[in-house]
């Protein structure tokens, strides 16, 4: 009878586990139960300009024509695209953007060839200026700057390398915007455990990790930016993706409080706001000077969830991207004041030569 009752319960217990669906962390993506006000934004309540776009100028009438409805269905006026490189691409590119009537504007890249010449600092700097005659309204550095680019003996080039002073130097007299992206999310370094909140990120894009032993830490990265800026305090810096300090809103607050000339932007960082919304309701209140609208990646679906938690008070509602955040968002409702220096008017003071009209006071 034992035997029996055991032999009974064994293969209840394995037939209820054989009928168990097996899903990975990855697909499981409940819906939510909870019955709360619902305000989507499928357009931004005033028009906005995006600093951190990615794109090859000259586009095909075609893809204009697709970007420029995209761009008119959100309210974007204007866009702004940081792959401008240097030279004749940054030329062609420039005036192909001028034909735009003013909706989209480039920024230059350097050219980091022969970087170990003497004289490559104002080599680097004079391209520049023939840039911005061309066209370009700033200068962009990509996060290979620092982290993985080398000069010809191996070493790391450090993001406040001094060889570079000329180019900042020049900027600073054109007053032209250094819009500089610096390391990666700060747990790219971290154990791929359960501890880590990129964990679905690091197992999809393995690619994205940095091994501690072989890469600059995180933290020497964000040093060397942050020795940069206070080097050169009269060029005019927009720290790209918060800093990386979305997290820590209050350290990347007393970088700002410090250095006058640093700005930000919170393009492929909305996660991180949309998590904390009092907090950063407040630091943007506090910073409302310094913050500038930006979005990374062109995918205009995407665009609504920025504007949801920047303008509503909406409660737990799903980010566009489960690997950057498998966590709800929650509105700043952000007041008009504070939306309008976010959407356009710091952008307007900063970046030369962008086209005013069409813009509320």
């Amino acid at each position: 009878m034992r035997w029996g009752l055991f032999s009974l319960c064994t293969f209840l217990a394995f037939a209820q586990t054989a009928n168990r669906q097996t899903i990975s962390l990855e697909e499981y993506s409940p819906k939510s139960s909870l019955v709360v006000p619902e305000n989507p934004r499928p357009r931004a309540k005033y028009p906005f300009i995006d600093v951190h776009s990615h794109h090859r100028f000259p586009m095909s009438p075609e893809a204009a024509q697709k970007v420029l409805a995209a761009m008119d269905a959100m309210n974007m006026r204007i866009l702004v695209n940081l792959s401008g490189r240097f030279g004749g691409s940054l030329k062609q590119g420039a005036e192909w953007a001028k034909s735009t009537n003013g909706r989209m504007a480039v920024f230059a890249n350097l050219d980091f060839s022969n970087i170990d010449d003497p004289g490559y600092g104002a080599r680097a700097a004079a391209q520049l200026e023939q840039d911005v005659s061309n066209g370009a309204r700033g200068l962009k550095f990509f996060k290979q700057f620092g982290m993985d680019l080398k000069d010809t003996k191996g070493e790391r080039i450090h993001v406040d390398d001094p060889r570079f002073d000329p180019v900042f130097e020049t900027c600073a007299r054109l007053k032209i915007p250094v819009l500089i992206h610096t390391a990666d999310p700060k747990q790219f370094w971290e154990p791929v455990d359960k501890f880590n909140e990129r964990w679905i990120e690091l197992n999809e894009i393995p690619g994205r990790r940095r091994d501690p032993s072989k890469n600059a830490s995180w933290e020497t990265l964000i040093a060397e930016q942050h020795n940069l800026f206070r080097r050169h305090k009269k060029t005019i810096f927009i720290n790209a993706h918060l800093g990386w300090l979305g997290g820590d809103l209050a350290r990347l607050g007393r970088l700002l409080d410090e250095c006058p000339n640093v700005y930000t932007e919170i393009g492929a960082v909305l996660a991180e706001l949309g998590r904390q919304p009092r907090n950063a309701r407040a630091w943007f209140i506090r910073y409302q000077d310094r913050v500038l609208f930006g979005k990374d990646s062109w995918r205009p679906e995407e665009y609504p969830c920025y504007f949801r938690v920047l303008e509503t008070a909406d409660e737990y509602f799903d980010y566009y991207r489960k690997r950057h955040a498998f966590w709800k968002m929650y509105g700043l409702e952000l007041p008009d004041e504070v939306l309008k220096k976010l959407y356009y008017k710091n952008a307007l003071r900063i970046i030369p030569g962008l086209d005013a009209s069409g813009f509320p006071q």
